[in-house]
């Protein structure tokens, strides 16, 4: 029964260690992640060859795709309510006084008083100047909060970047070579984003489009019809959704993947409190629930696997809970 449902394993420092990876192989998974935010450019080649060389099948490269980002920090540093910092758009090491972040954007074009917001309800910006000279934005910090490394950034402005990072090109183009079929393309935007993907990667790659921003919502037929899959990912979907409206989309999107016959997975926050725990709370087993019985066809499991505890643990929770979905029968109640 468990196979009528995909699990999705995201690799990371936790699961990368060969004991770890030979147990989760034993395991009913269907994709493993490498989510390539979080993998430097010199690190792509190697992972595939060391996941080939434990024959790890059905290895998937997620992009970065179209998302601003910070760079690395060289420690996690709290801005304070109030603080005035500069914002550039370059490739620097981020600091105390300068937040740099990348791809290439035009910065300037920003507006004075929007708002930037980094991590996920963590730090918030206002940009209070723009100093066309130094090419920067002057902000001051509204919402105080930790800045880190290569953290997800929202701006509220229409910043136009392309579909795929330099990063992403080489690391499907890389892929081609050791023969990888599974790419998951990240910021999705429209259809046209996905036609630039399968260019690189083929026309038999089995390609994810993540529903994640306000404009793949907008055009989810069209990239739908594109795609072979497509995944809600509800942590960056927040930062464009009302939080407490995630559920009525994530509904909406699998019921009008279930009419048109996509498969659609769903990420974040499945099994966060076992990161740190051996059991997951109430909340997070009915969510896998009412998830599976909306029609979703796949879970992911993100930092779980990636950067938790107990890797192996999640996955066999999470296979608990698909069986226990599918057999539906408790023969206790009523007696």
């Amino acid at each position: 029964m468990i196979n009528k449902i995909k699990i999705i394993c995201t690799l990371g420092p936790s699961s990368f260690k060969k004991n770890i990876l030979t147990k989760l192989k034993k395991q009913n998974i269907d994709i493993f992640r490498i989510n390539l935010s979080h993998t430097s450019k010199n690190q792509i080649k190697s992972k595939i060859l060391y996941l080939k060389k434990n024959n790890v099948k059905n290895i998937c490269l997620d992009s970065e795709g179209a998302q601003v980002r910070t760079t690395l920090c060289d420690k996690k540093i709290f801005l304070n309510e109030r603080k005035i910092i500069k914002v550039f758009n370059d490739d620097k090491m981020s600091n105390s006084k300068n937040i740099f972040m990348y791809p290439k954007f035009n910065i300037l074009s920003i507006r004075i008083n929007t708002k930037i917001f980094i991590g996920f309800n963590d730090l918030c910006l206002k940009v209070i100047k723009i100093d066309k000279n130094k090419g920067c934005l002057f902000c001051s910090v509204v919402k105080g909060g930790f800045l880190e490394s290569k953290k997800g950034v929202h701006i509220d402005s229409n910043i136009v970047l392309p579909a795929l990072t330099e990063k992403d090109i080489y690391a499907f183009k890389l892929a081609n070579k050791f023969n990888l079929t599974h790419f998951a393309v990240s910021f999705v935007n429209s259809h046209k984003d996905i036609e630039a993907v399968r260019k690189i990667v083929g026309t038999k790659a089995f390609i994810i489009s993540k529903i994640e921003t306000k404009r793949s919502l907008i055009n989810l037929l069209k990239i739908s019809n594109v795609s072979n899959a497509l995944l809600i990912d509800r942590g960056d979907l927040s930062r464009y959704i009302p939080i407490e409206q995630i559920p009525i989309v994530q509904e909406q999107i699998i019921k009008f993947s279930k009419k048109i016959n996509k498969p659609t997975y769903v990420a974040t926050n499945l099994l966060e409190t076992m990161i740190n725990e051996t059991l997951p709370t109430r909340a997070e087993s009915h969510d896998i629930y009412s998830t599976l019985k909306q029609g979703a066809k796949g879970l992911v499991l993100a930092a779980e696997t990636a950067i938790g505890k107990n890797p192996v643990g999640c996955v066999n929770f999470l296979e608990k809970c698909i069986n226990s979905f599918f057999k539906k029968k408790i023969n206790f109640i009523g007696k």
